[in-house]
């Protein structure tokens, strides 16, 4: 059994983690959820708040660090392994460990220690699983399973206030219920109630705040995507990654394995297999990003502990660590290297010169900032997540002035742009903007040039902001692509539309 592995394994990561969390930069999403958990709230325009949560948290107990904020990204492996643990355990000590070890060797395990909405999903999809199955085996045993149906309920709840994927496992649910356990159907209904409350939460958020929420991630973000086989074909090659070669080697070796492997495991396989078949068929529709997957990967790991024998475990664990050593010498490489050598590099390697920019904003955003601010000006952004980076750098928030992108737009709910009116604003970009855009709402605009570790960068300097100009060639815009939400949904409140047009529907 490897149960010293598991606490080397452990112990390693950890420290690998949170090394990585130390000296890499917040990315955009990271710097957009720290102002989340700033303005904290009950749910946000694209996602509900439980980031936000955990990252408030972290805030009040270790301060503002990077590695403080990604704190709970870090401890995240050890989170999911306890609850695999505690689920198969009972019936394979060996398995369970070598399920963990398989897990915690997974590459990606290693290198991710970034923030997201994907963290806390993973999390609370684990322990709602991990409920369920020891439901089930108290339920075989004869015994009552009534609080771990509820528990499986309570954290399914928790994964739907961390992201909308939670409803991926709902489905899973659902189907090794019809299919193999009609017989307890009570307990699915358990389940549903309990996870009741946290849809109700979200449900009343969204009748606060314009249904912004859920018209985003229904029909906003969806605009303008269009379906590729090609998408299909990139969703394996990312799975079979995901995977790994070496266990998909040796889970086709043993391809003989799996039904008598799998045999009693029809919860697992639900669990692993229903989510990840979803998103294949939605492939045809749009791409699939790396981290949709990860709330139902573990999942993975423990089906091939369970299908393998003994031997080829160790083989799986052995090419699993020659696997996860190539990426820790390229990551290691690249977090070690600095701004000056990406930058001669960007001549020669194409992905880096278009992409250098990036790299200087997220690394050198405190000193860009200096550059950029002066007394009595006020600093904003042209995008959400270049906006949230550099309040980030300055301490404040960094509000986006413009239409901005259908991502990440909770300025729309917490900036009152009357506050601006004849203000001087400094626009902050790493791509030049066109005066046009910013003429209508000031009394005069110029573009500022500053250089930053070899890459240039720009603000649009506005003097006298007229919110009233704004308001009608803004706000009118935004109101027309983003809050015509249908008539039929009551509206309990909308700020957005409250600062536009003085009501909570404003007619586009």
């Amino acid at each position: 059994m490897p149960t010293r592995w598991l606490w080397l394994v452990a112990l390693a990561s950890l420290a690998w983690r949170g090394w990585m969390a130390a000296v890499m930069p917040l990315t955009g999403d990271e710097a957009l959820f720290y102002w989340w958990a700033r303005f904290l709230d009950y749910g946000y325009y694209d996602h509900p708040p439980m980031v936000a949560w955990w990252i408030a948290a972290m805030r009040a107990v270790l301060g503002d660090a990077e590695w403080a904020i990604r704190m709970p990204a870090v401890l995240l492996p050890l989170g999911v392994g306890w609850a695999l643990w505690w689920a198969w355990s009972p019936v394979s000590r060996e398995r369970a460990a070598w399920a963990i070890l398989l897990y915690w060797l997974a590459p990606i395990n290693w290198l991710n220690a970034l923030i997201a909405t994907d963290s806390p999903l993973i999390l609370w999809a684990a322990w709602s699983t991990a409920a369920l199955v020891r439901a089930e085996q108290a339920a075989d045993r004869g015994r009552s399973a009534w609080g771990l149906y509820a528990l499986s309920g309570l954290f399914i709840g928790l994964a739907f206030l961390s992201k909308y994927f939670a409803v991926l496992l709902g489905m899973a649910f659902v189907v090794y219920f019809a299919a193999f356990a009609r017989a307890r159907w009570r307990g699915l209904v358990l389940i549903v109630l309990c996870a009741l409350p946290a849809v109700a939460v979200n449900v009343v958020w969204n009748l606060q705040h314009c249904w912004t929420n859920i018209m985003f991630n229904l029909f906003n973000r969806t605009e303008g995507s269009e379906g590729s086989p090609a998408n299909v074909g990139v969703y394996l090659v990312m799975m079979a990654y995901l995977i790994s070669p070496v266990l998909l080697w040796l889970g086709w070796r043993h391809r003989g394995a799996w039904r008598q492997g799998l045999k009693g495991q029809a919860l697992l396989a639900c669990a692993a297999l229903v989510p990840l078949t979803l998103f294949g068929l939605l492939a045809f529709k749009k791409e699939i990003g790396l981290h949709w997957v990860m709330g139902f990967y573990p999942f993975l790991f423990v089906m091939w502990a369970w299908v393998l024998p003994v031997p080829a475990l160790r083989t799986a664990a052995r090419g699993l660590g020659v696997f996860l050593a190539l990426h820790l010498l390229a990551a290691g490489g690249a977090a070690l290297s600095d701004l000056s050598q990406w930058q001669r590099m960007k001549s020669h390697v194409r992905v880096i010169d278009k992409n250098y920019h990036r790299f200087v904003e997220a690394a050198r955003a405190e000193a860009m900032v200096k550059q950029v601010q002066a007394p009595g000006v006020v600093l904003a952004s042209n995008a959400y997540s270049a906006a949230s980076i550099f309040g980030y750098a300055a301490g404040h928030h960094v509000p986006v002035l413009g239409i901005g992108g259908k991502h990440a737009r909770q300025d729309d709910l917490i900036v009152d742009y009357a506050a601006l009116e004849g203000q001087t604003i400094r626009v902050m970009a790493t791509r030049q903007l066109s005066l046009d855009d910013y003429r209508g709402f000031f009394d005069s605009v110029r573009l500022l040039t500053f250089q930053q570790d070899g890459a240039t960068f720009y603000a649009l300097e506005g003097v006298n902001f007229s919110y009233a100009a704004y308001r009608e060639q803004v706000m009118a815009e935004v109101n027309r692509r983003y809050y015509a939400f249908p008539s039929w949904l009551p509206v309990w409140g909308c700020s957005f539309c409250q600062r536009y047009c003085g009501a909570d529907r404003c007619t586009p």
